[in-house]
Parts: C-alpha cells; structure tokens; sequence
C-alpha cells in the first residue's frame, strides 16, 4: 500500500528509530529515578529501574530481530517481548500509583497474582500457538489471543483500581488511553493487514515513543512535586504551617530595602504555657494552629504570616489600602470568638531610616504593652509612645 509516509517511519528503520528513541528516553528516566532512589529510598522507584530495564530488553529484542533479518523463528521475538512488555506494564502502573501512595500488603498480592497469571497465559498460549514452530508456520487468530485479552484485562483493572488515586488523573489516563490505542493498532497491523499498511506501521512505531514521553512527564512533575514540598517545608513551620522566622525576616529585609509601606503585627497567646500545663501539648498545639490559621487568613492578599516562636505569631502587611490597626483588632477578635485562647497583640508602622530587626523590635514592645496591661487586647506602638510623653507634659 502506497503512502507518503517518510520511511523512517515505517518498516525496519522505523522501528530502529522507535526503539532508540525508547531507549533515550528510558535512560534519562532510569537516571532521574536513580535519583530519586538515593535520596528517599521508596520502592516505587526500584520497580521504575526494573520496568525500565524489562523495556530495554524487549527493545534490545525488536533491534536484534530487525538487523539479524532472519526468518527463523520470528514470532518467538514477538511472542517473547510481548511477555516482558506486559510485565513491565504491570510494574510501571504500580509505581507509579507508589509515587503518590504507600505500597499495602494487598498490592503485593495483586502482583505476584498478575505475574502467576502471565505466567499461565504465556504457557497456556505457546501450547497451542502454531507461529511459534517452524513445522507449523501458519499464524491463526487464536495466536495471540491469551495474552492480547490478559493486556486488556489489566488496562481495565488499572484504569478503574488506580485511576482515581493517582494524582495526576489527565496524564495517567492518557498514558493508558494512547497504550491501549498502541495495541489496538499492533493487534490489527498484525492480524487483520499482515504487516503490510504503511500507516498502520507508522503508528505502531510512534506510539510506543509518545506513552515513554508522557510516562516521562509524569515522573518529572512529581519530582517538580517533592522539590516544591522540599523548599516548602524548609520556609513553614511544621506544625502551624506559617512561614518560619528565617523566612519572614528575610522577607521583611527585602520589603524594607525596596522602600515600600511596611508593617508588623506581633501577637502573642494570652496564658498559653498554663494551657499547655493543664490541658497537655496536644490541646495546646490545636490552638495553636487554629490562630495560625486565623492570622493566615486574616493577612491573605495583603502579607504573610509567621511563627517567630513558641506561642509568638507575627505578620507581614504591605498592602497600602489596609489598616493596620483593622487588620490587628480583626486578628485579636476573631481569635477570641473562634478560640478558647485570647491574644495580646501589637503593631508598628516603618517609618524612615528604619531597619527590620528595629521595626519587629517596636511591634514586640507594643504587644509586651498589650500583654501587661490587661492581655486581649491591641497596642500601636506609636501610640504607646505618645502617651508617656503626653503625660509628662501634662
């Protein structure tokens, strides 16, 4: 059949070209998940290198049928590497439901049932698959029946099984889409055109490239994932999920030397070590992060939100519309009506020449102000200043 398909595309040179193509791409996710391994020791990545490596093989396979260019035996390549691509079907789908889950004794029984069961199908098929001896080389439909409905079988199992769990639902549906479409087309290349379609061949080269090529995707988004979460737990507190003290001054620094309009809430939980006596740390902790939360949101669109340390919370305003002091009351109330802890609070306004560490140290001293002079309540430090000086005037 006359196409104008370019030939790298089809017939040997085309599946040379899909294989090295699988090959590089293969390589850089072995090395990626090499990586991985060394870093976080979780076996999802053990059963990528096995996965890959049983791809290489069945690859290595297709390569050396292609160049030997021999008639002897054909359909054992075929026979043979459609074995090591269901296995490694099966070890790709369960690592990558591991990277986002923890492997459960049931899923190790899943395994080793799928593998006793390729077992059997593969023996069961080469019982009565007549293209597998020389005597007999006529290929019927029942050849490859077994196993092509065992594949079928196991796209169903992970679709429904694993499909809504995995975190990446569109890629990893479409990883199984573009693999059963990639079947399909080997199915009727083999069977119903006896290799003879061009575009048929084409396909069949391409496709297992674009499934390597979104596998691969999938592996380099949960890496972008975990360093995300790396740098992420490295800036927040673990347990109030506020930025850490680190983070927050290295944030005011940067406001403070751009010039902008910068203020600093420091608040701080009334009675709390009595909290932590009485009632224990779990309680404590509790608390402690439902005034987190509170000042979160409290402080989203206009700054950020920090644990400077203990039961000492601080926040970041630079929003020009914002009141300070409405941002300040609207923590200190909301706390008090949503929990059972009240807090004493202070704020300070940067005014020029000032330095962070100076205006963090003001916004301190007005929540010190606060806290000994009746707790519950907010303290501007311009304010506290104004009044001894009124006071010795009068």
């Amino acid at each position: 059949m006359t196409t104008s398909i370019p030939p790298v595309f089809t017939g040997a040179t085309g599946q040379i070209f899909s294989a090295l193509s699988a090959f590089y791409i293969l390589l850089i996710m072995m090395l990626m998940s090499i990586r991985l391994y060394s870093k976080q020791r979780k076996k999802s990545y053990i059963y990528l290198l096995f996965a890959f490596f049983i791809i290489m093989a069945y690859q290595g396979l297709n390569i050396h049928f292609v160049l030997s260019q021999t008639e002897s035996y054909p359909a054992i390549y075929r026979y043979v590497s459609s074995i090591l691509q269901m296995a490694s079907f099966i070890l790709l789908n369960f690592a990558v439901y591991q990277l986002y889950h923890r492997m459960r004794p049931k899923h190790s029984v899943y395994i080793v049932l799928m593998f006793v069961f390729l077992l059997a199908i593969a023996i069961l098929q080469a019982s009565f698959d007549p293209a597998l001896f020389p005597e007999r080389p006529d290929r019927g439909w029942m050849a490859g029946l077994p196993l092509n409905l065992y594949h079928a079988l196991l796209l169903l199992f992970f679709a429904i099984m694993f499909g809504p769990y995995i975190r990446q639902r569109l890629k990893y549906a479409l990883s199984l889409a573009v693999y059963s479409f990639m079947l399909i087309i080997r199915f009727a290349n083999y069977y119903v055109f006896d290799t003879s379609h061009t575009v048929l061949q084409a396909l069949e080269n391409f496709t297992p490239i674009l499934y390597y090529t979104i596998l691969f995707f999938i592996l380099f988004d949960r890496i972008v994932e975990l360093l995300q979460s790396i740098y992420r737990s490295s800036i927040t507190d673990g347990l109030t999920s506020l930025f850490n003290r680190r983070y927050f001054y290295k944030a005011l620094n940067r406001y403070v030397n751009e010039g902008l309009r910068v203020s600093v809430i420091f608040c701080d939980i009334d009675n709390f070590k009595k909290l932590n006596d009485t009632q224990g740390h779990d309680r404590a902790d509790e608390v402690l992060k439902k005034v987190a939360s509170v000042m979160t949101e409290e402080t989203e669109g206009i700054g950020i939100a920090g644990r400077y340390g203990g039961e000492e919370l601080v926040a970041l305003v630079v929003d020009r519309r914002a009141k300070i002091d409405q941002v300040a009351d609207a923590i200190r109330s909301r706390v008090e009506e949503e929990t059972i802890v009240t807090v004493s609070v202070g704020y300070s306004v940067l005014k020029k020449g000032m330095s962070a560490e100076q205006l963090i140290k003001q916004a301190d001293e007005a929540m010190y102000h606060s806290k000994t002079t009746g707790k519950n309540k907010v303290t501007s430090y311009t304010q506290m200043r104004r009044k001894p000086k009124e006071a010795a005037k009068g």
